[in-house]
């Protein structure tokens, strides 16, 4: 471990500045103080957004932003996950619909009807701003075909986690321990043909596509068009389109994201069948959808170890809604069907997840479930360039018998050195469930001595519940162990951050 660096001074909670302005100057000398120990020089201050922290509650967010322009109003109400869901980060997205370049307020997944209606009432104070013209762009991405899609969860587990290989050669794409892969799958062609059935059609009508193209509506269904998560324009489209007064209420009520409006979680197939009279011209049904978007996988792989690889740690969605089976998109594809089918499109997202330049500091990494993709990714790479130690990884899932991803890496990891420490959390196997932030308050004496050493602390996984709750453990571990107060733990994390020492991959 490194020698003890000084600690950083924090503004007391009583001086004289407001929440924001305290924030502000607590990241002002976690830069000054940061840089010094780590021998660089300060970078001038960027603009700092105090509501971007997922702990806060919605109104305590927009009190931080109010004064502000309405996109950064409009980003305070989001759930500062920056997940990419939404195919943005928070505030991207927030830019995006307030210059309108982005008519749908319902993209944020994990704020869900919250954000929605406040990004709705925000919008409805604000001047309407006429949308530009949109450019068709063709999308960019790179043909890659999928080796394997084997299972890592064991017989008996209630998950089905894929480790997915990716054959790159021929590409030319790149990645570093830390990035991500977006790849662009197809709709389920059983999901495809009940909807045309539903609809009544043959699949040959042409309509337009969001790159501006024409094409016949089982193609532009299969391959280029959103059918799992219609926006708030098509429930508006099929409302105005009813010829049933109790359809057109009934889909009032979703696009006005009531509580009570069902069906809940629809996907297009749900609203055509739920809403028989709402039958708009097949060419307007698909202009209000959205573009099929790649889906963005933690890459699980270094290109040192695997090369001409690119390696995934997949779990498949399925389950049953309203009697019908439900599949993921991009999942189920790599799961059932991408292995020996055509070339998928691919293309790397390069992240701010990365692995410390020295490789003597410190790194503890919070990844439980599919989580672990990035941390087994940084091993690879720490392993193929000989670095030992001064590494720790909490994991966790529901059963170590059925659900320990990658169980005889890291025990191998652990033995050689690579891995200085394992700690597992395995919910299921004793009455009361376990957690990675548990295990995190178990161990709030050695976590503290390595943060205090210069440890860089990464989490990656679940959005709206597990990293949510790491963030609350490690602020309660700040109080404890550095007797700070709650204020001043949540201005330590965003030092923290500020520094690149606190890092997130969340989803």
């Amino acid at each position: 471990m490194n020698a003890m660096s000084p600690p950083i001074p924090l503004i007391p909670d009583n001086a004289p500045f407001s929440a924001p302005q305290r924030a502000w100057l607590n990241g002002f000398l976690a830069g000054l103080y940061g840089a010094a120990q780590a021998g660089t020089s300060t970078v001038a201050p960027v603009e700092e957004f105090p509501w971007h922290d997922p702990a806060l509650e919605l109104d305590a967010r927009l009190a931080l932003a109010e004064g502000r322009p309405l996109n950064r109003r409009l980003m305070a109400a989001m759930a500062q996950l920056d997940c990419g869901q939404c195919g943005y980060l928070c505030q991207s997205y927030a830019e995006a619909l307030a210059d309108g370049r982005e008519s749908s307020q319902a993209l944020c997944v994990p704020g869900a009807k919250p954000t929605s209606r406040m990004l709705k009432a925000l919008l409805a104070e604000a001047p309407v701003i006429a949308a530009p013209a949109m450019a068709v762009v063709k999308p960019a991405g790179r043909s890659v075909r999928v080796l394997a899609a084997t299972p890592l969860t064991r017989n008996g587990s209630a998950k089905d986690v894929r480790h997915v290989v990716i054959d790159l050669a021929d590409s030319g794409l790149l990645y570093e321990p830390g990035d991500s892969i977006a790849l662009s799958a197809p709709n389920d062609p059983a999901l495809v043909q009940a909807l045309l059935v539903a609809l009544q059609a043959s699949g040959d009508e042409p309509v337009p596509c969001t790159d501006g193209v024409m094409r016949p509506l089982r193609e532009a269904f299969a391959e280029h068009l959103d059918i799992a998560r219609p926006l708030d324009r098509t429930t508006s489209l099929l409302g105005m389109a009813a010829a049933h007064p109790g359809d057109a209420a009934a889909l009032r009520k979703l696009t006005d994201g009531d509580d009570d409006a069902t069906p809940a979680d629809a996907d297009l197939l749900d609203l055509i069948a739920a809403f028989p009279s709402a039958r708009p011209p097949l060419a307007d049904l698909a202009r209000s959808l959205q573009g099929l978007k790649p889906r963005l996988y933690s890459i699980a792989s270094s290109l040192l170890a695997t090369p001409g690889q690119v390696h995934l740690c997949v779990g498949i969605v399925r389950h049953e809604r309203r009697g019908r089976m439900r599949h993921g998109v991009a999942s189920s594809y790599l799961a059932d069907r991408a292995v020996g089918d055509r070339p998928m499109q691919a293309s790397i997202t390069t992240s701010h997840f990365r692995l410390p330049v020295d490789a003597k500091t410190p790194v503890i990494m919070v990844g439980p479930g599919t989580g672990v993709a990035p941390f087994r990714a940084f091993l690879q790479e720490r392993e193929a360039r000989s670095v030992r130690g001064h590494s720790w990884l909490f994991f966790g899932d529901q059963r170590e018998a059925t659900d320990f991803l990658f169980e005889a890496e890291l025990k191998a990891w652990l033995a050689d050195g690579t891995l200085a420490r394992l700690d597992t959390a395995f919910s299921r196997d004793q009455p009361k469930k376990i957690y990675v932030q548990d295990r995190m308050r178990e161990h709030a004496t050695d976590l503290w001595r390595w943060l205090q050493d210069g440890a860089h602390f990464y989490v990656c996984g679940d959005a709206l519940r597990m990293a949510r709750d790491v963030d609350a453990a490690l602020r309660e571990i700040a109080v404890r162990q550095g007797g700070l107060s709650e204020s001043q733990s949540r201005d330590w994390i965003v030092a923290l951050a500020r520094q690149g020492r606190y890092q997130r991959d969340v989803y």
